[in-house]
């Protein structure tokens, strides 16, 4: 991801034509419509907040393979492997501006970081420090936003630049969780407030600079993005390969190919990831089987149940009743 430079100010994420003429050259710009799509996408399905004292040279492991959210409340830790690959913003609270520069080596009070997962990352204490660590599960949705999101943001001064999310993040978590009883509610007031600072972290790396040039697209392909919006738009559509070709004006070998280099998986699959993701949702909100496998457009609850079972290994009756289960917040 190329690194840019310039400042814009703080409130950049409420963009507007006056503003453009305002930001420095080489500044990447956000189409506001695009990052709201980005962020209406996400769904959280399970975020789990703890929170860690380190004493000084204390480690935190965050596991290749985990989505995990770090929120730095006091003190400063460094990354191992060094972050300083990521996108950092310089934030002038006095003047109230943001610069975009390389990124820093090190997390100060303040800062978040969050990573998807595809390399393992430890986090070490320069002095005591205080980390709110989340732990999320995000529905097949993530390989979607995986494609859209580098592996490692930080946000440096996310305090400042989403002061609100900010506070939220600096009172979740337990120390000691076994100390207080689960309560009625809590799992989804967890959800919801991890998922209020997992976007906020999004949006203030992508609305002041961070993101590459033409973000949020999957493919850099405008055609192909069409047809990803149009399969996430109705899924429950009967989308055969030549209809799809069509969306994007391709013949039908053309956009297999092109489809399969740009997503990494084909067509058919693609539209059943986005259906079982769809299911669950519904499901969560209480439609029945027979409902959900009829708006998705199966033919049979059988194969629906089929389908969801062979991505999630487990019936949509299971999957829904698991989700009711507890989860300590």
């Amino acid at each position: 991801m190329p690194f840019l430079s310039g400042r814009m100010p703080l409130r950049a994420a409420k963009r507007n034509t006056e503003l453009r003429e305002d930001v420095a050259e080489g500044m990447t710009i956000v189409d506001a419509d695009a990052l709201s799509q980005v962020l209406s996408a996400v769904d959280l399905q399970v975020g789990v907040a703890r929170r860690v004292a380190l004493p000084a040279g204390g480690l935190l492991p965050l596991a290749a393979g985990a989505v995990t959210l770090v929120y730095v409340a006091g003190g400063s830790v460094q990354g191992h492997p060094p972050l300083t690959s990521a996108c950092s913003l310089s934030v002038d609270r006095a003047s109230q501006s943001v610069a975009v520069t390389a990124g820093s080596d090190r997390l100060r009070a303040g800062d978040a970081f969050l990573t998807l997962g595809d390399t393992a990352f430890l986090l070490q204490a320069d002095a005591e420090a205080s980390v709110m660590v989340v732990d999320l599960v995000l529905s097949d949705m993530t390989s979607r936003l995986s494609a859209v999101l580098p592996d490692v943001i930080t946000v440096t001064g996310f305090d400042a630049l989403e002061p609100a999310a900010a506070a939220l993040a600096e009172n979740m978590g337990l120390v000691d969780p076994a100390a207080c009883p689960v309560r009625q509610g809590d799992p989804l007031i967890c959800r919801m407030m991890a998922t209020t600072v997992l976007l906020s972290v999004i949006r203030a790396w992508a609305a002041n600079g961070c993101a590459p040039a033409g973000w949020p697209s999957m493919s850099n392909d405008p055609f192909l993005d069409r047809v990803v919006d149009a399969i996430h738009e109705e899924p429950g559509r009967e989308w055969t390969v030549e209809r799809l070709a069509s969306v994007g004006a391709m013949s039908r070998s053309a956009f297999s190919e092109r489809f399969r280099t740009a997503l990494g998986r084909s067509p058919a699959d693609y539209v059943t990831e986005v259906r079982v993701d769809a299911a669950k949702r519904m499901l969560e909100e209480g439609r029945s089987v027979s409902e959900t496998s009829r708006e998705l457009g199966y033919a049979s609850d059988e194969g629906f149940s089929r389908a969801f079972r062979r991505r999630t290994g487990m019936t949509p009756s299971s999957w829904r009743q698991a989700q009711r289960a507890p989860v300590s917040a």
